[in-house]
């Protein structure tokens, strides 16, 4: 019987000590912020082929031209890609030129989300096994990358892009041309 008290007071401590780490966790602001390794380095090596049939596709050396762009990483199959595909097609018209990498994707499906969903992009390479994804630090889709002149990742938009986010990318890329 005395076992059984001791069990089950430990049981009850355990508890409280679990209730209290999580009441205190639950308490600390929420950092939706990654910090990304990859901001101020430049893009890895790669050439990839055109995911999609009448765009060229897209390499390093496209990226290191003098010229900022923004590096969107999307797939057909991927619903929030479908979501922010207006407001690329915004950033577009607000003079950002868009290049693209097709994440394990099939051309006839990628030419069907473009005929949908719209085509922003100047150049779309297809990363059929997310090589170059992974190399730049990307983890899903959609996330967007901005480039500066010599090919070096400035900022990093993890998620889709929203109407409230347009301004913040522009600025960003703006910045990447001073």
């Amino acid at each position: 019987m005395k076992r059984l008290r001791m069990f089950l007071w430990g049981l009850v401590g355990l508890s409280l000590f679990l209730f209290g780490l999580f009441a205190y966790q639950l308490s600390q602001p929420k950092d939706e912020f990654v910090e990304s390794a990859m901001i101020g380095e430049p893009m890895p090596e790669f050439d990839l082929r055109p995911a999609v049939e009448g765009y060229p596709g897209l390499a390093t050396a496209d990226l290191a031209d003098g010229k900022p762009r923004l590096l969107n990483v999307f797939a057909s199959w991927c619903v929030p890609c479908r979501a922010e595909a207006p407001h690329l097609e915004t950033l577009r018209d607000n003079g950002a030129e868009i290049v693209a990498i097709a994440i394990r994707d099939r051309p006839e499906d990628v030419a069907a989300f473009l005929q949908v969903y719209g085509n922003p992009f100047t150049r779309i390479g297809a990363d059929d096994i997310s090589e170059v994804q992974l190399a730049i630090g990307s983890s899903g889709v959609p996330e967007t990358f901005v480039i500066d002149g010599n090919g070096v990742i400035t900022y990093q938009h993890i998620g889709d892009i929203r109407a409230e986010h347009v301004p913040l990318i522009l600025e960003k890329l703006r910045e990447a041309g001073a």
